[in-house]
């Protein structure tokens, strides 16, 4: 017996619009044949709409089915010089050569049941009958179906409207899902479709153009951590992060990280925001305890005091060496507390899991193994800036600019140097800084 839930993403069979047919000719309200057929009543309008045909019965009578018929005095139409109302003549039909013809039109056609099906007034009736037949509907279906398995349902000019759209974007290095979140409706077509038809090498852009493509790394060999007592991570373990969080579950947590180059040389020190994405760089001379505490000490400083406590409560980061002095990094040249650091477990980046899917966006700009040595301060906050520019999937659409804007205040952004890049102009490949 069936119940009263609609079954979504069930297609109709040929028995359904059998009963569909058979229900109109009886006159059914519409949520009794969705009812009794498990379906949305819109999907069984629709049905009804799409599928609807034209009589080919001849008129059952003479009179034009015009809704300007009753007032219509025109003569000589068809340039003749006969002297009888065009509306009267019998040969002549106004529906093709009369420039005024608005054919007339019947309410029951413009909502449910939108066909003729069971109505008592088609004898005498001057409108073009519509009817809905299963057969015809069932045959339609299975055309439709073959049709959208067998290509794309695209005209040659709508594709390349889209692909002068799309290619230059993905050429700037912008993923797919920035680029839909900032032109939806000019695109017109879901995310999906446009890895379809990169699949089918119908945009002048490639799938290689594509900024992220997959590739697992090779399984880690089994790690055994180090016996020694280390110092640094006292009191600062991931566990005691997660008993500290668990009791301050309003304070926001900032994952810290540092991006390398080459093995030596400058490398960037990044901090992200949970809760918006937002992505902090700043240039290190060398990746070394000095440098790492020195520019948390110019960020206190530029903040001042209050801000920086209360937009750098809590700091995530690794085991890196750079980190191992931690006491520098929470307290200020005074020797007062102004963050906590915890530290992940030993080989268990995974535990800051935002700030290392985060560097995919920088590593577009500063590929792995590319030395860092020729870039400036503003070259790094040009590129934050872009990524920070990006639209994401995972924030339905917004970008982590203006989530912060929100969330940490437009005067704080200032003070941090982070600025909106236009969508279109958001640029993500190492030519976005020539050196």
């Amino acid at each position: 017996m069936k119940n009263d839930k609609t079954v979504k993403g069930k297609h109709l069979t040929r028995e359904d619009r059998d009963y569909i047919e058979a229900a109109l000719s009886q006159k059914w309200p519409l949520n009794e044949i969705a009812k009794k057929l498990e379906k949305d009543p819109t999907t069984i309008s629709k049905e009804v709409k799409r599928n609807r045909i034209s009589s080919n019965k001849k008129a059952d009578s003479e009179i034009i089915s015009c809704s300007n018929r009753k007032n219509c005095n025109k003569k000589n139409i068809c340039h003749s010089s006969c002297d009888v109302l065009c509306k009267k003549c019998k040969p002549l039909n106004c529906y093709r050569i009369c420039p005024e013809y608005t054919p007339m039109k019947c309410i029951q056609l413009t909502h449910f049941p939108h066909v003729c099906n069971g109505c008592s007034h088609t004898i005498g009736c001057h409108v073009m009958k519509q009817y809905y037949r299963a057969k015809v509907a069932d045959a339609n279906y299975h055309d439709q179906l073959k049709s959208a398995r067998e290509g794309v349902d695209i005209t040659s000019g709508e594709l390349a409207k889209l692909d002068s759209l799309v290619s230059p974007l993905i050429l700037k290095g912008q993923p797919l899902a920035h680029i839909f979140a900032n032109h939806k409706e000019e695109i017109g077509r879901s995310e999906r479709t446009l890895y379809n038809y990169l699949d089918r090498r119908m945009f002048t852009a490639r799938n290689i153009d594509l900024p992220r493509k997959v590739k697992f790394k090779p399984r880690r060999k089994h790690f055994t951590p180090s016996t020694k007592p280390q110092l640094h991570r006292l009191d600062r373990t991931y566990k005691d992060f997660i008993d500290y969080t668990a009791s301050n579950s309003d304070v926001p947590i900032v994952e810290m990280d540092t991006v390398h180059g080459t093995n030596t040389g400058k490398v960037i020190l990044t901090l992200h925001f949970r809760s918006s994405s937002l992505m902090l760089g700043f240039l290190l001379d060398e990746c070394s305890i000095e440098c790492v505490n020195a520019t948390i000490d110019k960020l206190y400083e530029d903040l001042g005091s209050k801000i920086f406590k209360k937009t750098f409560p809590i700091l995530l980061t690794d085991n890196g060496s750079e980190f191992k002095a931690p006491e520098g990094i929470e307290c200020d040249t005074n020797g007062k507390e102004r963050t906590k650091v915890f530290f992940c477990d030993p080989m268990a980046s995974y535990q800051k899991p935002y700030i290392e899917k985060n560097h995919e966006f920088l590593r577009y700009i500063f590929p792995k193994g590319k030395s860092l040595n020729k870039f400036t301060q503003e070259d790094i906050t040009l590129a934050i800036n872009h990524v920070n520019s990006t639209s994401r999937a995972n924030l339905n659409g917004f970008t982590p600019y203006k989530l912060a804007r929100l969330l940490l205040g437009k005067s704080v952004l200032e003070k941090l140097s982070m600025k909106e890049i236009p969508a279109d102009e958001v640029h993500l490949k190492p030519s976005l800084i020539k050196k």
